[in-house]
């Protein structure tokens, strides 16, 4: 076996303990959830986790930092893809509404189990979180300085958005009423009533 074929085969036992990792989290919460039942779940013995991962706490951390960094990314291209403050948000709530809607067990476990983290990784988790904050609070403040959106307090406009998507995680299963992009529809007319988008 080569070595591109080890760490190939090294990436893949690794995915597998994170995607089972969420699973488990996700049917028993982190502090009910056994490496045991990762291991399980992932098909593998109970030793391997600890080849690949320190602890079942760094698990969980590998799982809410790429969460995260993959929310802020997606925010970001969002708002890449226009100039118009109006359209940035549409774009932004879109995304945010559906990527919630159909990773929606993986958001549950990245916000609802924050407080599982080590003291130092919850200081970077909620550094991102900062960051994703104040780039949803900027881009409503954009839209209020050139006119486009009537909003008195553009950070708490920011923080009812950002829970919308966040509470989706909460409540959504597949096989609901709605698709995640007829939410995703649903919560960009939210979107722009809470700024006081101008027509």
């Amino acid at each position: 076996m080569t070595e591109s074929e080890d760490r190939s085969r090294a990436d893949e036992t690794r995915a597998r303990l994170l995607d089972a990792a969420v699973a488990a989290f996700a049917e028993r919460g982190f502090h009910g959830a056994t490496t045991r039942d990762i291991t399980s779940i992932a098909g593998l013995s109970t030793a391997a986790i600890y080849v690949h991962h320190r602890s079942k706490e760094e698990l969980l951390y590998q799982v809410s930092h790429t969460g995260h960094l993959d929310t802020l990314e997606r925010m970001r291209e969002a708002v890449a893809a226009s100039d118009d403050p109006v359209e940035q948000l549409v774009a932004v709530m879109r995304q945010f509404a559906i990527h919630h809607a159909r990773a929606h067990t993986v958001a549950r476990v990245i916000n609802y189990e924050l407080a599982a983290l080590s003291p130092e990784h919850q200081r970077e988790i909620k550094q991102i979180r900062h960051v994703i904050d104040t780039e949803m609070r900027q881009l409503i403040e954009r839209g209020v300085d050139a006119g486009v959106f009537d909003n008195p307090n553009p950070r708490m406009a920011a923080v009812a958005l950002l829970s919308l998507g966040i509470d989706l995680a909460r409540w959504y299963r597949e096989g609901g009423p709605l698709s995640p992009e007829e939410i995703g529809d649903y919560y960009v007319d939210l979107a722009l009533r809470i700024v006081g988008a101008r027509k």
